[in-house]
């Protein structure tokens, strides 16, 4: 990608590689004033890069790699299922301890 004033087969060339090793921006940001010109205008080129991202996704589809989302969903449905339980259920702690100790004040009551 050093050469200077690239013709579109050079630029078409360029991009696919730069599509192959993951690295357009690097691609674009190579671009001289004038191939950015020549490729915003050529329909050429924007047909050729349409041929190469189909070829390349062609022929690295066995090698790609989708990311196993079963792992996040049941983390998410777990935790839904313990915020739907936590609902639910009543807060023990806050109202045991009031409900004896005003059973403690009614005993003291009962015995004076």
């Amino acid at each position: 990608m050093a050469d200077i004033n690239r013709k579109i087969q050079e630029l078409l060339s360029d991009y696919a590689g730069a599509l192959r090793d993951g690295c357009v921006p690097v691609f674009l940001k190579s671009l001289t004033r004038q191939e950015g010109k020549l490729v915003s205008s050529s329909d050429e080129f924007w047909d050729a890069t349409e041929v190469v991202r189909i070829l390349n996704g062609v022929g690295f589809a066995d090698k790609a790699v989708t990311a196993d989302v079963g792992l996040f969903i049941s983390r998410v449905d777990a935790n839904i299922v313990s915020r739907s339980k936590k609902a639910k259920t009543p807060s023990r702690g806050k109202r045991s301890n009031g409900a004896s100790s005003v059973a403690k004040t009614r005993r003291a009551e009962k015995t004076i």
